[in-house]
């Protein structure tokens, strides 16, 4: 038979990672060393009480089930993690449901609160899920692009009236990826007026929140005042617990939106399995513990890698937080082809910046997943750079 794709599918594109595995493949088939700074998976175990639970109920016999949606348990143990860390008050019952990874959320939401034309602002660079769920629905989006001058962070006076009387939803990702812009409690007023004035949903990409160097808390949107009145705030336990194959997140917020997304989930999936939502547990009830000891791993290997790029010549952005470096390399070849010989001539991957979105052009991001002495190691190869001069 004739196998053809829907013409939706020419919507969206064959993602990048498996053609930098493939240079890295055959770059180490030759005997080179690698460095794989690509992908923004941790390296990080899990906490070990949160290993124990899994592997012991997952042993027991009437752990097979569907859970259908988050259990109590699990949506009070994210409650009480909103409360102690962000001094967030959330219904259990009401203002939480769980998705199966926060990528499964982000793509899915904007099925629920847009229809097919609707405009949805969203950032360039931004985390491809972003589009991908905005192309499922069939909606429009509308780019903030994030510069150097206005510190990489959203620039809603810039948005036109015309385009914000037609948005529907916004989606934020601070500290972000792949830019790991810092947002602070005045920017987020000023999110909550603007959607409030144009009466647009946000939607904030928690995902790095815990990854902070400075101060005492993470950073919640939800805390900031009249945020629960227009908005939700998606987080996984992927990277700040190191759960990322277990695929458990939540979506914490507005109790109307949340409403209706657990209404579009019972319809795509029978629940998370349950040890791990246990597993989930545990973590949420130790996060203080278990995230202090990764911003240590991490505020290192941040420091030391901001440091050795600029000694290089790179321009850094700024950040103070976050799972990546977003850099600008001194070398006049556009990204795409500039990470390939980066592979080719040092064995170091990286991913493009214009993988994000156009604003990501002669711009690469780097992921903190390697050991600091493999940092190291990668910096050394980086300066055996030849000059690169392709356009």
């Amino acid at each position: 038979m004739k196998v053809q794709p829907s013409t939706k599918m020419s919507l969206f594109k064959k993602a990048i990672f498996g053609d930098l595995k493939a240079a890295a493949a055959a770059k180490q088939a030759l005997g080179f060393d690698l460095y794989d700074l690509s992908l923004g998976s941790p390296d990080l175990p899990p906490d070990e009480r949160a290993r124990k639970v899994l592997s012991d109920l997952s042993y027991a016999t009437d752990s097979y089930g569907y859970t259908l949606t988050g259990t109590t348990r699990f949506n009070e143990a994210v409650a009480d993690y909103y409360k102690r860390r962000s001094n967030v008050l959330l219904d259990p019952e009401t203002q939480i449901v769980q998705t199966m990874g926060s990528q499964e959320g982000l793509v899915h939401l904007p099925i629920a609160f847009c229809d097919e034309g609707d405009i949805i602002l969203t950032t360039n660079p931004g985390y491809v899920a972003y589009d991908a769920g905005i192309k499922l629905a069939g909606a429009e989006p509308y780019y903030m692009e994030l510069l150097e001058e206005n510190k990489f962070l959203p620039d809603l006076d810039a948005i036109p009236k015309e385009i914000a009387m037609k948005a529907k939803l916004m989606i934020l990702n601070l500290p972000g990826n792949p830019v790991p812009a810092m947002p602070d409690p005045i920017f987020f007023e000023k999110v909550v007026a603007f959607a409030n004035k144009y009466n647009i949903a946000v939607l904030h990409d928690a995902a790095y929140s815990e990854f902070y160097f400075t101060g005492n808390s993470p950073s919640s949107f939800l805390s900031t005042p009249g945020a629960l009145e227009v908005g939700m705030e998606i987080n996984s336990l992927s990277k700040s617990f190191s759960l990322a194959g277990t695929r458990i997140a939540y979506i914490a917020g507005n109790a109307e939106m949340i409403n209706i997304m657990k209404q579009l989930k019972s319809n795509l999936d029978f629940g998370i399995y349950g040890p791990i939502q246990e597993a989930g547990i545990v973590v949420l009830n130790h996060a203080e513990e278990i995230t202090e000891r990764l911003r240590m791993i991490f505020s290192e290997r941040h420091h030391f890698l901001t440091n050795a790029l600029t000694d290089l010549g790179w321009k850094v952005a700024p950040s103070t937080g976050g799972m990546f470096v977003w850099a600008k390399y001194p070398h006049e070849m556009n990204d795409m082809d500039f990470v390939f010989q980066v592979i080719d001539q040092t064995g170091v991957v990286m991913v493009p910046g214009t993988v994000f979105g156009s604003a990501g052009a002669g711009y690469v991001r780097v992921a903190l997943v390697q050991d600091i002495d493999v940092l190291r190691q990668a910096v050394e190869q980086l300066k055996k750079l030849e000059v690169l001069t392709i356009c």
